[in-house]
């Protein structure tokens, strides 16, 4: 996705691999910062995450963002474990389990260094791939359950997809467009 300046530091491996999980999974800031390193399943591509009201959810993600956390979690987070550092995938340059703030400065700082790239945040990031999920073809219903969202409103007034998009499959599929 983005690259950083110092690629093979500590901090541009976790930061890439924050913004590559937040955008291949549309997973909440906090549900980010909860995830340990046993919630990756590596061999099926998918995340095991706690979301709101404790509900657990599995959301898949791709191999760009399977690359960046095993960078991580194989060149950067053992410089940073300390004894209290726990089972937490993501952690602080002191050791500690990455807080909310810290994933807001990365992704705001990380896509404010690219020209032309609207600063977005994590929830833009949240927004964007809910919406090239529905631009790509995937269901309401399915996106619904990958951002973990408990009414179909929710996530239809978050999604906001596109009025052509809608006119397209319009056209596309009634026998009187």
């Amino acid at each position: 996705m983005l690259e950083g300046p110092s690629a093979g530091e500590p901090k541009e491996l976790r930061d890439q691999a924050i913004l590559e999980l937040l955008y291949a999974t549309g997973v909440r800031v906090s549900e980010l910062c909860a995830l340990d390193v046993d919630d990756v399943d590596r061999d099926r591509h998918v995340i095991r995450v706690l979301g709101k009201g404790r509900k657990e959810r599995t959301v898949p993600f791709g191999t760009p963002a399977l690359r960046a956390v095993d960078r991580w979690c194989v060149h950067g987070r053992p410089l940073w474990i300390k004894p209290g550092s726990g089972a937490a995938l993501f952690l602080g340059v002191r050791g500690a389990r990455i807080d909310a703030g810290t994933v807001r400065r990365v992704v705001h700082g990380r896509l404010r260094d690219v020209e032309g790239t609207p600063d977005l945040g994590p929830h833009g990031l949240r927004h964007t791939a809910a919406t090239h999920l529905l631009e790509g073809g995937a269901d309401l219903r399915s996106v619904q359950e990958l951002l973990g969202h408990a009414s179909l409103n929710t996530t239809q007034i978050y999604t906001h997809v596109s009025i052509e998009r809608l006119r397209a499959a319009y056209r596309q599929a009634h026998p009187r467009a």
